[in-house]
């Protein structure tokens, strides 16, 4: 029916809660309203400052599907007080999720925050349609007013989930409810970019005769050189371990036949001082 699901438990200092909605527009149009974050002050309400001030890109492996670290300032606003707090994101594309801790090398107004994105087709329409699942959990410091803490751990829950349907039904709405087979990222200034799916690429018959875009042959170039220059640097730095290996061996050895002439020689003179009594 369109309306979210909610479940939540309530704390004295917070509260941690669930909430499961449906959204009219694909996949890759909702993660590009969640990865916004220097736009939140203009779509997430009470946030009143949104800016990132760290992005890390991080190659994905079999054992950890990280594609990237995000960090974000981010202040909310209300009557009379304003909270600051500082966000550590870590985007998993491939697994569709994002997960969220403060960014404990720095000083929040939050006394600890974690929770998680999960963003899925829906069951009923995968390719125009999508399931988004929001966990958070929140603890706040005592001298925080109680309405602040009853807002965050329960109405910021479905008003979280509530403008991520909002904006990505407008953007989808904008691009003539059509679906694109593009992923999300984020570069390293904070904007949100469109990325080609691998899909998309290999339906594509006239990719190999774009001859005029060649960003993606001199990425692979740049990724070939930075590969051969480390595994240059590796076998510098493993060809000097086993020359000072071989030298620490070879004074080793000197040293051991050094003593055991020291010792003959000894047990020589004592034989002659004991012939010659």
């Amino acid at each position: 029916n369109g309306k979210p699901y909610q479940t939540q438990i309530q704390s004295e200092s917070g509260g941690r809660g669930l909430v499961v909605q449906d959204v009219d527009a694909p996949t890759s149009v909702v993660w590009g309203r969640i990865l916004d974050y220097d736009n939140y002050k203009n779509m997430a309400p009470k946030t009143i400052e949104s800016k990132n001030y760290k992005v890390e890109n991080v190659k994905p492996t079999k054992k950890d599907p990280l594609s990237q670290i995000i960090f974000t300032r981010l202040k909310v606003g209300f009557p009379v007080l304003k909270l600051e707090f500082f966000i550590k994101h870590l985007y998993y594309p491939d697994l569709n999720s994002l997960t969220w801790t403060l960014d404990y090398t720095k000083k929040s107004d939050f006394n600890d925050s974690c929770g998680f994105w999960y963003v899925l087709p829906h069951p009923n329409d995968p390719d125009n349609r999508t399931r988004l699942y929001y966990s958070v959990e929140i603890s706040m410091f005592d001298w925080v007013p109680k309405f602040v803490v009853d807002f965050m751990s329960t109405k910021a829950l479905t008003d979280a989930t509530g403008w991520v349907k909002k904006y990505s039904e407008q953007e989808f709405q904008k691009q003539g409810g059509m679906k694109t087979t593009k992923s999300i990222a984020v570069t390293s200034v904070g904007n949100v970019k469109e990325v080609e799916s691998d899909e998309k690429a290999k339906n594509n018959p006239f990719k190999k005769l774009m001859f005029w875009d060649k960003s993606d042959a001199r990425e692979k170039k740049r990724a070939k050189e930075e590969e051969a220059m480390r595994i240059a640097e590796e076998e510098k730095r493993l060809a000097a371990e086993q020359e000072s290996e071989a030298r620490k061996k070879i004074f080793i050895s000197w040293t051991r036949l050094s003593m055991v002439s020291a010792v003959c020689i000894f047990g020589a003179y004592n034989i002659h001082l004991g012939i010659s009594q």
